[in-house]
């Protein structure tokens, strides 16, 4: 079975089955494929990514749990590379059940099944849920972002046009065994760890959207908050 995967929208694939983005990726845009293993059992799930004729597919396993608890792997590749990418579950692997859609600040088109919603710039915590995609739009002005969470390995993804930060709260173990990369697209990624709590970083607004997905369960996510807060009224009062 093949499903057409052009808008990114949230699917599910089972065993044997292949989706296919095809020529809908945007040259200078990083994009970053989420899945979930869904099958509701300990066994991970190989996926089978082809983003090139030239290049073997990237072997991204997702890590196998119950109930449908579990974090999400992450695949990125660099819409200048390939316009087109899909995504397979090998006819060996009996009861896979996958979740995943793609994450930029194009993607997804569909958000059906998505918690899609602007995130204020208020300083206040936002909290996220499974499959929450926050956007924004900086001004251009400096602004001080944290995310918080009392889980173990909370993994979120800021995106911009052509690069992406992933923010790992509460490191436990190494996040790149869940994160792989098609090409050269490692390049435009950067990983930040804490081992704390929180994780905090300053953002220089451009005009240009952002966006922020989480990739971890319904659980954990729920205990996790974003904060995003403007410093240009406190350069102001300072001045």
């Amino acid at each position: 079975m093949s499903i057409n995967w052009n808008e990114g929208q949230l699917i599910t694939l089972g065993q044997g089955e292949t989706a296919t983005c095809n020529g809908n990726l945007n040259n200078g845009q990083l994009y970053c494929l989420f899945f979930y293993n869904a099958a509701g059992n300990d066994a991970d799930t190989n996926v089978s990514v082809v983003w090139s004729n030239s290049q073997p597919p990237v072997q991204v396993p997702v890590p196998g749990t119950t109930g449908n608890k579990g974090k999400a792997a992450l695949c990125f590749l660099d819409g200048s590379e390939t316009n087109t990418v899909s995504a397979n579950v090998l006819q060996g692997s009996p009861g896979a059940k996958i979740q995943a859609f793609i994450g930029s600040v194009k993607m997804p088109i569909n958000t059906h099944g998505i918690e899609n919603r602007q995130l204020p710039l208020d300083g206040d915590r936002h909290s996220f849920n499974k499959f929450t995609r926050y956007y924004a739009v900086p001004e251009t002005h400096w602004y001080a972002a944290q995310i918080q969470s009392n889980i173990n390995q909370f993994i979120s993804v800021q995106f911009a046009e052509h690069q992406a930060e992933v923010k790992v709260v509460n490191s436990v173990v190494d996040p790149n065994l869940v994160i792989k990369y098609a090409g050269s697209s490692q390049n435009l990624v950067k990983v930040e760890k804490s081992d704390s709590q929180s994780i905090a970083w300053n953002l220089q607004g451009n005009g240009q959207q952002l966006v922020w997905i989480n990739a971890d369960s319904v659980q954990d996510s729920q205990g996790a908050s974003i904060t995003v807060q403007s410093l240009s009224n406190v350069y102001a009062e300072q001045r």
